[in-house]
């Protein structure tokens, strides 16, 4: 179990970023990786765009084996200092078992995403690293002022101030305070890591979830899959951040998302955060996997702190 994480170097003016494509296709999406690579410039940052970001075989920005090169390449590479992925989509699972990290590991430096990221996340987690989930290329919008929130947390992360959160308080927060390593993802990619050693440990840990585009009866069937694995027997806390574009069953579920998640955690004793503006909303802001918080919770209000 990894407790205290290797935290890559924070970005200073210089320094280079690669941005690749691990996993789905990036049609007609060109002008949001110009805009990427004009806003790094604009922070007095390089940007090198991996040659296979805008490959294409069928639902994948490039081969399997394209879009492995290109992430290793930049995991390799020692002049990069980060790492930030074009898009999520799905993909990046059929890659993660082809990654070498020995180079890696004597530099370290950011992977910055989130959605199908989270795999890489996790597996980088396991490996003892901090990694930062945040916006991605593609969520760049033509007035970058819709996304000003999102951008500005990225920022500060990337350059070493990752910000505290006031959270909106919920009622159906369950409150309580814990500390810990901050980890976790889109809560489909933590259902599909399970099994596997990319499976992250939540012993001790603050356990974040997202989704998007799923029935509730999936995300209570995930985190029952999850509870059965025995994913929350000493998790420290879970932060709730957006559960987007909800579809709606035939058969309806009869309750919120939130009272959902609840219900399928009553028997635990540890506090639950809703309301983290993280995950596939336009304010999406900065988390680092990884960095111990404290999580304080309230009905009125909830904070989250960086640590150490």
């Amino acid at each position: 179990m990894k407790t205290n994480y290797i935290q890559p170097d924070f970005l200073k003016k210089g320094d280079t970023v690669a941005i690749v494509a691990p996993s789905g296709i990036l049609k007609n999406r060109e002008r949001e990786v110009q805009q990427a690579v004009d806003l790094l410039k604009s922070w007095g940052l390089h940007a090198v765009v991996g040659k296979h970001v805008f490959s294409k075989s069928d639902h994948f920005a490039g081969t399997d084996m394209q879009r492995c090169e290109d992430l290793q390449n930049a995991m390799d590479d020692p002049k990069i200092s980060a790492i930030w992925c074009a898009r999520g989509g799905y993909g990046t699972v059929r890659i993660l078992d082809k990654l070498d990290y020995s180079k890696f590991k004597k530099k370290p430096k950011w992977l910055i995403g989130y959605s199908d990221i989270t795999a890489l996340h996790n597996q980088l987690n396991n490996e003892g690293f901090q990694s930062l989930h945040a916006l991605m290329c593609v969520s760049l919008t033509k007035d970058l002022e819709d996304v000003k929130s999102s951008i500005d947390t990225f920022k500060s992360a990337l350059f070493g101030a990752p910000e505290a959160y006031t959270l909106e308080g919920s009622d159906y927060n369950k409150t309580g305070t814990a500390k810990g390593p901050l980890v976790g993802g889109n809560l489909t990619l933590l259902h599909t890591m399970l099994g596997s050693d990319t499976s992250i440990d939540t012993k001790g840990k603050i356990l974040f979830i997202e989704e998007i585009g799923e029935y509730k009866y999936h995300i209570d069937r995930m985190l029952q899959s999850l509870k059965r694995a025995g994913y929350f027997e000493d998790c420290a806390g879970v932060l709730v951040g957006d559960m987007s574009k909800m579809r709606k069953n035939t058969t309806p579920w009869g309750s919120s998302v939130e009272q959902l998640i609840i219900d399928a955690l009553s028997e635990y004793d540890f506090p639950i955060a809703f309301n983290m503006p993280a995950g596939h909303e336009k304010v999406n802001k900065a988390l680092v996997m990884g960095k111990t918080v404290e999580l304080k919770v309230q009905k009125d209000s909830s904070t989250l702190t960086y640590i150490d």
